[in-house]
């Protein structure tokens, strides 16, 4: 048996009133993942240990059955790996973003979603300017990069841009949470505050102010945390000799990297609601000829979440359905070796919220010859009632690889 994970990342919602009190999945057109509900068994995912963060990185490596207890380093480290950056003894890393601020407010995580080559430019720059032998920038994707601080203590307690939408910026600037990481804080705080003095002055942004689009004027640190040690899915599965992931979000990759999994890049692959959905789901059926694990991610629903659009969230929760959930079905389905498909989000991103919440998230597993339960449809109420109840921990991933 092969097995493919479909993460629809942030897909989960709360009920909206402008839908008459449905969630985004029960008014949204899914009739290829409700057809798995109906063939396949449901239930609930606890995604989000106690005592964690409700971020990607703890939710995704989650569902792959990591205990975050021992292997949570934030997402830097995660990062680091999948754009090639070896971390060494005493590196901290952190996830950079290159944000929009608006005076005193923080406008936005992602710079109005500046391109990849656009932020190339500018994180080079700050590393020209800010850069040296203990401060290292490094290009990531789109709004996500790096930062390695040589001889940083992670004991700083640092904001979540996505998390801080439309407030007070420095209120949120880095605290040290023990004494012996006031020196960590202070350098970060203050390559913040250079970051903005720079870039504001920088002739990309003042074109991108001149085009009508959001200038990218500071950075934001956050997620900080050494090189993680985790076991690969091969050790602990061995059913699984190979395996693969396919994402447009270094931070998976990342995750993709120390479970052994190798990286499938897709042309076009955005992270987006614009992200190419044929190319990422032609990758995964052709992993799957030679793999015998893939894990298809899609970011699309938590950036529509992070902005509060439901239309574009609906749009991006159809578009997973119609364009990877069943031509990956009606592919892999007249298949002679059987495929077990298993499709949820790693967390709720509520558009009313417009962040993560720690919510258990709900999901399908479908295999050919499976006792169907009783849910009739995907959602997040109807698979309260499937037969596999909450599981938390590693129990999702034990139970997808039993069937």
């Amino acid at each position: 048996m092969k097995h493919i994970v479909i993460l629809a990342d942030g897909s989960a919602d709360w009920s909206c009133p402008s839908l008459g009190g449905k969630t985004l999945y029960q008014y949204a057109n899914t009739p290829n993942i409700d057809m798995l509900a109906k063939m396949g068994r449901c239930g609930r995912l606890k995604t989000v240990p106690d005592g964690f963060h409700p971020g990607s990185e703890v939710a995704n490596s989650a569902i792959l059955g990591y205990d975050q207890r021992k292997v949570y380093e934030g997402r830097g480290s995660l990062e680091a790996a999948s754009i090639g950056y070896e971390l060494q003894p005493g590196d901290m890393a952190m996830r950079c973003n290159i944000i929009c601020i608006e005076g005193e407010i923080l406008k936005n995580h992602s710079s109005g979603h500046i391109t990849t080559e656009d932020a190339d430019i500018l994180i080079k720059y700050l590393d020209e300017k800010l850069g040296n032998e203990r401060v290292k920038f490094v290009t990531g994707i789109q709004y996500r990069h790096l930062l390695v601080i040589k001889g940083g203590d992670k004991r700083v307690k640092c904001v979540p841009p996505h998390d801080v939408p439309l407030k007070p910026w420095r209120p949120l600037l880095v605290q040290a949470e023990v004494p012996e990481a006031q020196e960590t804080a202070d350098l970060l705080n203050d390559l913040i505050l250079q970051s903005q003095i720079l870039l504001a002055e920088h002739p990309l942004n003042k074109q991108r102010i001149a085009e009508g689009h959001d200038p990218a004027n500071s950075i934001w640190p956050w997620s900080p945390g050494y090189r993680p040690s985790m076991e690969t899915m091969m050790q602990t599965y061995p059913q699984i000799k190979k395996g693969s992931v396919i994402s447009a979000v270094d931070l998976i990759k990342g995750i993709g990297h120390y479970a052994g999994l190798r990286n499938i890049d897709v042309e076009g692959a955005t992270g987006l609601y614009n992200t190419n959905y044929a190319g990422k789901c032609a990758a995964a059926i052709e992993a799957l000829r030679s793999d015998d694990f893939v894990y298809l991610h899609l970011e699309g629903p938590d950036e529509a979440g992070h902005e509060g659009n439901i239309p574009l969230k609906i749009q991006t929760i159809e578009d997973i359905d119609s364009k990877i959930v069943g031509p990956i079905y009606q592919e892999v389905s007249k298949w002679n070796e059987p495929v077990a498909i298993a499709v949820l989000p790693d967390h709720p991103t509520p558009c009313e919220l417009r962040t993560h919440t720690n919510e258990p998230v709900p999901f399908v597993i479908w295999a050919p010859g499976i006792e169907p339960d009783s849910v009739q449809q995907f959602d997040e109420v109807s698979c309260v009632t499937g037969s596999y109840g909450l599981l938390q921990e590693d129990e999702f991933i034990k139970a997808f690889m039993s069937v």
